[in-house]
């Protein structure tokens, strides 16, 4: 008969293998995983007809899966430890949280300069940071450290200057930096009309929690990036509401009626 330690065991172990799952969902590690459930239906089935040659290599490849595993699945194990120390106590904000009329001012000032770039096609991408702190990323482009204004945005973004390259990181409603790296995704559901900009985008959402914003050059379509997944085709207001969601005091749920857009589709 269970117990109720022995169905708490199974609850946990459940929790962790699916959300190990979400982990790897859409990427390279897919595939990964599938050539090890091959390895290890091919060493049972040489232990069921009594293959002792090839059993015997597959037990020494067993010996080396441990550590492969650990190289062959760094990101997705990393994504993993960086979610549980976001999460419950571990979680620590950098900076003191903005109030209502600073959370609204950052919001609204993102938003616009957002619109005016769509309106000039000029592209962007603006890094928000949340809970995991992205100073090694600062120190990859110039410092600023200066307010958020709209026109602060404009000029940073303006064509063929030194700072229109890269990415600005936005720590409450400072701009620390411009024209910094940023690492690429490496999904392979990802659109291939996809630029190196966005790409850029969803690779910083896979590996934090932060929320990039995009511009994109050729289209002037506004997207969002966050938690690995790209949303395309929003308005001024959508984006408005939606990073107010993240940022603002009190959480806003997203309308149903937003015509939200996978990265997969391509627009």
């Amino acid at each position: 008969m269970p117990t109720l330690r022995d169905l708490l065991d199974i609850l946990l172990v459940t929790v962790l293998i699916y959300q190990l799952l979400l982990l790897i969902r859409g990427t390279r590690a897919v595939q990964l995983v599938m050539g090890l459930v091959v390895l290890f239906v091919l060493y049972a089935v040489s232990r069921l007809l009594g293959l002792v040659t090839v059993n015997w290599l597959l037990s020494y490849v067993g010996i080396v899966i441990p550590i492969a595993f650990l190289i062959l699945f760094q990101p997705e194990l990393r994504r993993m430890l960086e979610q549980l120390g976001r999460g419950g106590v571990l979680s620590t904000a950098f900076g003191p949280p903005l109030g209502r009329a600073e959370a609204i001012r950052l919001v609204s000032d993102v938003a616009r300069a957002a619109r005016v770039l769509s309106i000039r096609k000029t592209g962007a991408l603006v890094v928000l940071e949340r809970n995991t702190g992205l100073t090694d990323v600062v120190e990859t482009g110039i410092r600023v450290d200066a307010t958020v204004t709209v026109p602060l945005l404009l000029t940073i973004f303006y064509p063929n200057t030194p700072l229109h390259d890269g990415a600005v990181i936005l720590r409450g409603n400072r701009v620390l930096a411009a024209a910094c790296l940023l690492p690429l995704s490496e999904n392979p559901t990802l659109s291939k009309t996809l630029g190196t900009r966005h790409r850029a985008a969803v690779g910083i959402a896979e590996q934090t929690d932060a929320v990039a914003v995009i511009v994109s050059a050729e289209t002037g379509v506004i997207s969002v990036a966050r938690e690995g997944e790209l949303r395309r085709g929003l308005s001024e207001e959508e984006l408005k509401v939606y990073l107010l969601g993240l940022f603002g005091p009190h959480p806003v749920r997203s309308p149903h009626w937003w015509p939200w857009r996978r990265a997969a589709e391509g627009r």
